[in-house]
């Protein structure tokens, strides 16, 4: 099974929606910019992600996209489903005849794996993401933020220094 460009583009371009959403709509171009996708493929993906509901469109000045749900509520494989990508590692795409029209030997093994793999992605929320430190960190390296752990990690030797023994 491989997770094509189309399903990681666009889960790659909801997550960044939803960190960015709260400071109102979220222009395709400044997704386009964060995020080094194509701004033609976002706006194809996007046109998806909308008719799937999982996303509406501002129109106006200052206008661009917002989730059309909270984050919690919205899944990766909702957002993997809405543009079509499939998560099947079977050769037969489940129709069960891989192996010269019948049924290969190990069709199940790959067919519940494809349903594992739909499951775990069922579980995982946009908000789940944004909680991750590491996704933190590269949202606000992104953004030109210094990143909350650089910060604590930093010890202030000029103090230190006026102490020690001559």
């Amino acid at each position: 099974m491989r997770l094509t460009t189309k399903g990681r583009y666009a889960v790659t371009a909801m997550l960044d929606l939803a960190l960015h959403g709260d400071e109102g709509p979220v222009s395709l171009a400044d997704i386009s910019r964060r995020q080094g996708i194509s701004l033609s493929y976002l706006e194809q993906l996007f046109a998806r992600l909308r008719r799937e509901k999982l996303v509406a469109s501002v129109r106006g000045p200052g206008g661009g996209y917002r989730l059309s749900r909270t984050s919690d509520q919205v899944f990766i494989a909702d957002v993997v489903d809405a543009v079509n990508e499939s998560l099947d590692t079977t050769r037969c795409s489940h129709k069960g005849d891989c192996q010269n029209g019948e049924m290969c030997l190990t069709h199940h093994l790959w067919s519940d794996l494809s349903d594992q793999i739909h499951q775990f992605l069922s579980r995982i929320s946009l908000a789940d993401l944004m909680n991750k430190r590491e996704i933190q960190a590269v949202a606000n390296r992104q953004d030109g933020k210094p990143s909350p752990d650089k910060a604590t990690d930093t010890i202030n030797t000029e103090r230190l220094d006026s102490r020690a023994p001559a």
